[in-house]
Parts: structure tokens; sequence; C-alpha cells
């Protein structure tokens, strides 16, 4: 079904495009995702050695570097190329997106990848309201990869809005808005109001020339689980879009105060739980099958902070909103500190659990959730290194889940979750065990993987989650995109940029596979689509995120220094 590609008109005159482009790079750091605004207090003339790009310099050498006369237009166009923050001109003919025009030589795989991503489109009565999760479904069974999934698209859609194409991503927030108002019945039984789809797929009829959306919300999902997640990236996109766009429009339409506010009804709701962590059902998110992850995971612990920090920014007083304001900030306040104090594994805090007393009874209690010592796995002292650190996968009575999880700690990164002193200790972990967690194709969705009697009893036998494969220790390259958000956020862009050139060796070629299999990731998935959306577009977000840092404002939140936590224990004991 061909339709014309989104396109966004460039400015003829260069005046508007300095003042636009002025007016944009003020939005960005407003309020606070990333203050480059300090970038600009130094009086020093740009020079930027040609044959060094961006990505081989730390944010605090960049600084260094830049003009206060930063949108002089010529300054921008000589010495400012590195981040391509002058409006551009005119597409290439293979549509090469606007944040490349300016800057070094783009790879070969971006109008590859460009060319993908918009093949994935889907149209609901032409117009464009979210990306299929994969394109080839040749001699597979279709499943659920011909719909569009919440958290599939969001990689898409920041690709979309880095490139200046907000339409789609408008739609999108707006479609599953509507969505979320819909009856959810599963075998008679009613989901909470606030349940966000799990997917969604468009039904044309050629016929009657008509557009009909299905909604999934767990009903047809492999395991019946409702997404926790789901509304969680609604609110946290619905910001991207306000952030990259500077449109408060759309988040103020009492229609996304009111869907927010449901979403924050399911999980700010007072019941039986000590904890301040959510609790939640296996599969329930990107780990959307059996992989032992009940209970309070990581990823949805760290995306729950991420939405509230959100929502507590698009919330608006009126209509009941100044009740859920002052909810978030003590869930928040709450949040912050466990997940800080009981979440964070380090060399000293892996030493004092080895040490643990059981049975301590009363609040003097050092070992609170009364792990036993016994419990703790081989591997984790050997993986442990003296220097650096991250959040383990649960915590729970008598349970501690001490794999690595990629995604809640990148996402811990970006909301300020993590402090900037555990920030730090998480990049050193990633350097220091950069063949177990990143290998050959990046990167591992969890570590270690489980296998022989455990895995039988953990994932109920799961062919498809066998040892180094699918969710139990594949390499997902979604998650360069968060990768390389959490470097350019930690001032460590060179990380992101090695992992990058990995990728780049094989991904285009291999046809943009799911996932990766093995130890260091070298083989392609054992049922890994092909042209996996999100594989191309997590490739395309860290590329421009890379290129141009300011795009990270869209998925980064400056610390809250209300919620300082003032740990006694080292967030990254050194030597």
């Amino acid at each position: 079904m061909p339709r014309d590609m989104l396109s966004v008109p460039s400015d003829t005159s260069q005046e508007v495009a300095i003042m636009k482009t002025a007016e944009s790079f003020h939005s960005v750091t407003e309020n606070g995702a990333i203050d480059i605004s300090k970038l600009l207090e130094k009086p020093r003339p740009i020079s930027i050695e040609r044959q060094r790009s961006f990505e081989d310099r730390s944010m605090s050498e960049l600084s260094s570097g830049l003009s206060p006369n930063l949108f002089n237009s010529r300054s921008l166009e000589i010495h400012y190329e590195g981040l391509s923050l002058l409006s551009p001109g005119r597409r290439s003919v293979v549509d090469t997106p606007r944040s490349f025009q300016h800057s070094f030589e783009p790879h070969p795989m971006i109008a590859d990848a460009w060319e993908t991503l918009r093949r994935s489109l889907v149209y609901f009565r032409g117009r464009p309201v979210g990306t299929i999760a994969a394109i080839d479904n040749s001699g597979e069974e279709v499943l659920n990869y011909n719909q569009v999934f919440v958290r599939d698209f969001v990689p898409s859609a920041l690709a979309f809005l880095m490139n200046g194409e907000p339409e789609i991503v408008k739609n999108f927030l707006l479609k599953t808005l509507r969505l979320q108002a819909w009856e959810k019945q599963i075998d008679r039984f009613t989901l909470g109001e606030g349940v966000m789809p799990a997917s969604f797929k468009v039904l044309h009829d050629p016929l009657r020339n008509t557009d009909t959306m299905i909604a999934d919300f767990g009903e047809s999902a492999i395991g019946r689980v409702a997404p926790v997640d789901s509304g969680f990236w609604w609110i946290i996109l619905l910001r991207a879009y306000q952030k990259s766009t500077g449109d408060h429009s759309l988040a103020d339409m009492p229609d996304c105060q009111r869907g927010m506010r449901l979403i924050l009804t399911l999980c700010l709701a007072e019941g039986f739980d000590t904890f301040p962590t959510l609790l939640c059902a296996d599969g329930c998110s990107m780990i959307d099958r059996r992989m032992g992850i009940y209970g309070y995971p990581i990823e949805i612990q760290a995306l729950f902070f991420m939405a509230l920090r959100c929502a507590r920014q698009l919330l608006k007083p009126e209509a009941g909103g100044k009740e859920f304001i002052e909810r978030i900030d003590k869930r928040l306040h709450a949040l912050s500190y466990h997940m800080r104090s009981y979440f964070w594994l380090d060399f000293q805090q892996l030493n004092d659990i080895y040490r643990y007393k059981t049975e301590e009874y009363s609040h003097t209690a050092v070992n609170k959730f009364n792990v036993i010592p016994d419990s703790l796995p081989d591997w984790v002292f050997d993986f442990m290194p003296m220097r650096g650190g991250y959040f383990i996968g649960n915590v729970s009575p008598a349970r501690m889940d001490f794999r690595w999880f990629c995604l809640g700690n990148c996402v811990a990164i970006l909301s300020s979750l993590a402090t900037p002193e555990q920030s730090a200790a998480i990049m050193d972990l990633i350097e220091e065990r950069w063949n177990e967690l990143v290998g050959e194709m990046p990167l591992k969705v969890a570590y270690p993987a489980i296998e022989s009697h455990e895995w039988r009893i953990v994932t109920g036998c799961d062919p498809k989650n066998t040892r180094w494969s699918y969710h139990n220790g594949g390499s997902w390259p979604v998650l360069l995109w968060l990768l390389t958000a959490a470097c350019i956020k930690t001032g460590r862009p060179h990380i992101a940029k090695r992992a990058i050139e990995l990728a780049e060796r094989r991904l285009s070629k291999d046809s943009w596979p799911e996932y990766y299999d093995g130890k260091l990731g070298r083989y392609v998935g054992k049922q890994a689509r092909k042209l996996q959306t999100w594989s191309v577009a997590g490739y395309l977000v860290a590329k421009m995120m890379l290129e141009d840092p300011s795009h990270l404002g869209m998925v980064s939140l400056e610390e809250d220094k209300k919620m300082k936590t003032h740990l006694t224990r080292s967030a990254s004991w050194n030597c």
C-alpha cells in the first residue's frame, strides 16, 4: 500500500533557521533533562579538530570549546558540525534524515535503516499511527509480529521525533488513548480502567474501504499476561513528544490528563504491600515470557519511577491532578530510597550480604528481607568487579535475584533513580565486564543465562528461552539506544560508540534480527524475526543521539535534589 512519506518543510531563510535552532535548543535544556546551557559559559572560540568526531570527546571536553556566539550561522556551519544544530536544507534522494545532513559522513546502514523503518508504517484512515513489530514473516507463522506494540513503537517514535516528524507520534498517542477507554475483559474478568493495550492491529476492508482497529490487552498474548509497562511507556513518550516539539497542547488535553490519572490510579493504589515498589506478574514487560521476574522486577520499578517523574511534569493541578501530584511526590521519595538502598549491589554490599545473619527481628535488623547467604549464586562473586555496581533484578522476602537486566539499569540512569555515583558505577561495570554484557553484538538483555534444572523450573521448560537465547541471556540490538542515552548522560560517549561500531559490522547484513544467541551474541537468534522494527529504530536513535546529544532531553531527567538519599553503603567501592 504505497503512501507518500512524511516530510517536514525546511526553511529557506537562514535567519529563520537560526532562530528556530536557538528556540529548540533552549526548549531541550529547559527544566533540566540535560543542562547543555552550561556549555555556553566559557567564552573561548570553538576549535574542534576535523579528524575527531564528537563521539571521541567527553561532554566536559566539548564544554570548553563552545563560543558564546553559538548561534552565529557561520560558526554553526563550520565549527559546530558535530552537533548538527543548524536547520538543514533539503533532504537527499535516499531521504537521509536531517540530523545527518551537516555532520560527519553517515554510515551506509543509515539509508537502509530509514527505508526499512518507513516500510513498517501502519496507517489508519490514511494517517500513520505506528510501526509493526517486524516486516519479514516469510516462512514463519505471523503470530502478533504484524501488530503495533506500545513498547516496540517507542524507539520508532523517538527516531521520527529526532527527524522532525512528530505527526505519527501524536497520532499514536491519541489512538492508544482511545483504546485505553475500551472495556477490557479476559475470561469474564474486567481489567482496570487505566490499562493500556499491549498492541493493536489495523484491519482494512478493501470492499467497503474502511479501517478497523483491534486492541490486545493481554487476552491474546502468550501466557495471557496484561502489560504493566505499556502505560508507563505511554507517559514517557508523551513527555518526549512535548520536549521535542514544544507542543504542550497535547498533554494538556483533558483526555490525556484523564488517561494519565487512570494509569496512576492503578499503580498508586494502596493495599497490603509494605514496599513502595510495584508488585507485578512474570511476563508483564519486555521480558514477556516466564523468566522468574515475578514480584518486583527492576525493569518495572525503573519504568514506574520514570513514568511517575514524567507525569509529575505533565499533570495539571485541575480536575483532581493536585491530589495525584501529592501522591506521586510521596511515592517517589519512598521508592527512590527503597531502590537505592536495597536493590543496589557493589563489591562492599555483596561482602555485607555474604556475612548476613538470619532470623533478625525488629527495626534494627540489617538483613531486612531475611536473605540466606547460602542462596547467593557462585557466579556473582566472579562477576562483581572491585570497581562498579548495578541494580539487581529483584528483591523480595528471602529472595534476591542477582541477575543483571540491561533495560532496568539504563532506565535507572535516565530517570535519575540511580544517583550520579551509582550511574557512574553502572558504566564502570559495563566497561569492566564488556565481554559478558556486550560481547560481539550488543546488548545482553539479562546476564547470566539460567540453565539445566533451574531453567526447567523457572521457565517451565520454555524452548524459546533456552540458555543464551531470547530473554534468557540473548543479545538485543534495540537496547543500543538505551545504552547510548545512558552513556551520553554519564559523559561516556566512547562506550556507546564502541557498541554501535560492533552492531554496524553485522546488523544490516543479517537483515536486522530481533535478537542474537550465544554467550557473545555471535549467532542470529534461532527463532529471531528478520527486519525487526525496533532493532532498526534502536540503531537510528543511537546514531542520532550520539551525533546530537541535545536529543537526550527527550528521555532523560536530572536528579531531583529533594529526593537525595544519604546512603550508608558505597555506590562503587574504589581501590
